[in-house]
Order: structure tokens, then C-alpha cells, then sequence
């Protein structure tokens, strides 16, 4: 008779209920002790859709998917890491309270993002980047991770526009990933959406490519233990206070000069009034525009507030055109960082 073992029955207790816990609660417990998994939620039939894609385009491999900590495919692993916070209902609410969003939250952007992972699976199961022609296209790859910042040109016709931030841009592989999503979309008439780009030359080749590729087994299927690639044996607050220092950057000294000359007025009401009462608006609005992340716009607007409370400033509340200047400073700002990875503008 096999007698349970003391720490299954620990692991067990502690996975159970903890959808009810608060979020303090929450956030003590280790991610590793939640017992994840994706069969059975609601994304399981979203990477169904994906392998269905994957099959109506004669494709024969579908990568593997795992729980991790972000979504990621490791170097040379032909498999797809799904965030943990989306498995759950509970943790999506509280993702979103500790980050303000929640990234593929609806199925719409997860499967923009699984098509997108789906490119590297297939980069690497196919070797694809060892062929001359792919280096011709998409440039030499390296092994070095895409960059945290990286220096976009918003209106080139060379890269397709798939995910935010002009990813395609940030590296050749992410270019290819980009590329191939692009192509796996169903329904999407890629041909006349980029007629007359440079983009559409790299997008023709994926599709000669995949074509080459349909019904045959991937050449490289290293083996691989999940174990290897899981971060998640950390508590929850753990987890958020590498996210959000990851998010915040170093934030610079906000511009005295600049808030005296949005808010130079000495009556009406305090600029931080002034800016609490807009905060969403403006969060949203600078947002969708710059394909920011809304922790980092919502932290920078909480840096400006601050600085405009010590500078005992003052705005008119009525004046449109305040709205203007202020979510134009707030966006010039934040452009400035998607370009060189800092606020401050340089002299």
C-alpha cells in the first residue's frame, strides 16, 4: 500500500480556494503553488483555433504550449510559454490591479500573440534561419534577446504592423514572427493591405515558405524539460515588484520649466487637481496613440502630479486648450522613451 506523500497533500491544501483570498493574501502565495494548468480553461480551445490555422494552412507542426511567467519561446525550443495571470479569472483581476492591463486578456489579442509565437516555434522547428534566403529577407539573427527599447521608424513600409510598438522592428526574428502572423491571420487580405510595401516582399516569402513546409514534420524537436523554463516558483508580490521596477525604468527628474509653463497661472484650481481629474482620460488617450503601457503612462502622470503639488501650481479648469498642451506634453514624453528608453529629452 502507497502511502500519499506529505508534501502532495501540503501542495494539494494549498491550492485549494485560492480564488477567495484577498489580494494581499493572494500575493503571499507562490505562483508554483496554485496548480496551473491550461487544459480545461478557456484558453484551451483558443490554441485549438491556433492549431486549427496552423492545419487549414497544410501545416502538420503545432507547438507545444506550458504556463509561464510572460509570454515567451525559448531560444531554439519550439514551444509557447502562455502567461499564468490568463489562466484564471481571479488573476487576471489581479494583474490588472497591479499593472492596470492584462496583455491577451481578450481572444482577439490572444491569438494576435499566440500566431505571433507561433512564428518563433516554427523559426525554430524548421531551422529557418539557417537558409540563405531568410537572411536575405529578414537580415542575419543572433541569439542576443530582443531589445528592451530599440529605435522605430513608425512610417516604414518595410516591416509589417502586427503587434504594438513597431515590434517588428525590434529584431529579425521578431520581424519574421511578425511577418508570419500576419500571414496565419484567417481572412486577412494581406496582398492588398501591404500592395506597394517593401513589407509585402517578406510576406510572399513566408508563404512560399510555409507551402514548402506543408505536411512535413519539424527537423528539430530538441527535448526539453518545462522545469527548465519555469520562473514561477516565486510569491505573487515577488513576481509584481519585478514587474512594475521593470516597467517604471528610472524615472528622471520632471521638468520644473515645462509644468511652470503648462500651469503658469497663480489662481483656479491646483494642477494636481486639475490632472487627477483627467488621469484616465489622459492614460487612455496617450495610450492608444503610443501603444505605451498604461502602468508606465499612469506612473509617469503620478510623477507629474507630485512635482506639481511641490510646485504649488495652478491651472484654469475651463480652458481646451490646457487639455491639448498637457496630453501633448504627456505624449512627447512618452515617444521620447520608446526611442531612446528615457523620459528626459536630450538637449
Amino acid at each position: 500500500m502507497r502511502f500519499p506523500d506529505i508534501r502532495d497533500t501540503v501542495r494539494e491544501m494549498e491550492a485549494a480556494d485560492w480564488a477567495t483570498l484577498s489580494d494581499e493574501q493572494l500575493l503571499e502565495r507562490r505562483i508554483s503553488t496554485l496548480s496551473l494548468r491550461l487544459e480545461g480553461t478557456t484558453l484551451e480551445p483558443l490554441i485549438k483555433q491556433l492549431y486549427d490555422e496552423l492545419s487549414a494552412k497544410g501545416l502538420a507542426f503545432h507547438p507545444p504550449c506550458h504556463v509561464g511567467d510572460e509570454w515567451f519561446v525559448p531560444i531554439g525550443i519550439p514551444a509557447i510559454f502562455v502567461p499564468f495571470f490568463l489562466v484564471h479569472d481571479r488573476l487576471r483581476a489581479l494583474e490588472r490591479f497591479m499593472v492596470l492591463e492584462v496583455e491577451g486578456e481578450t481572444p482577439e489579442w490572444f491569438m494576435r500573440l499566440m500566431r505571433h509565437e507561433a512564428g518563433h516555434g516554427y523559426m525554430y522547428a524548421y531551422q529557418l534561419t539557417r537558409r540563405r534566403k531568410w537572411r536575405n529577407c529578414f537580415e542575419q539573427t543572433s541569439r542576443e534577446e530582443t531589445p528592451n527599447t530599440y529605435r522605430p521608424r513608425p512610417f516604414s513600409r518595410s516591416y509589417v504592423m502586427h503587434l504594438e510598438d513597431w515590434y517588428a522592428q525590434s529584431h529579425p526574428d521578431e520581424d519574421f514572427a511578425e511577418t508570419f502572423a500576419i500571414w496565419l491571420t484567417p481572412g486577412f487580405d494581406w496582398r492588398k493591405r501591404y500592395a506597394g510595401w517593401p513589407a509585402l516582399r517578406k510576406i510572399e516569402y513566408v508563404d512560399e515558405l510555409m507551402k514548402s513546409l506543408a505536411g512535413k514534420p519539424p527537423t528539430h524537436m530538441p527535448k526539453y524539460r518545462v522545469a527548465d523554463y519555469d520562473f514561477l516558483n516565486v510569491k505573487l508580490k515577488t513576481y509584481y515588484a519585478r514587474k512594475r521596477k521593470l516597467y517604471e525604468d528610472t524615472y528622471p527628474g520632471f521638468y520644473d520649466v515645462d509644468l511652470r509653463q503648462l500651469f503658469p497661472t497663480p489662481g483656479g484650481i491646483r494642477a494636481s487637481s486639475y490632472l487627477r481629474q483627467r488621469r484616465r482620460r489622459l492614460m487612455n488617450s496617450v495610450c492608444q496613440w503610443t501603444n505605451e503601457k498604461k502602468f508606465r503612462v499612469n506612473k509617469l502622470l503620478t510623477r507629474l502630479i507630485d512635482r506639481s503639488d511641490e510646485l504649488e501650481l495652478h491651472a484654469h479648469n475651463d480652458d481646451p486648450q490646457q487639455d491639448f498642451r498637457v496630453a501633448s506634453y504627456i505624449t512627447t514624453l512618452v515617444m521620447n522613451y520608446l526611442f531612446t528608453g528615457k523620459f528626459k529629452r536630450t538637449k
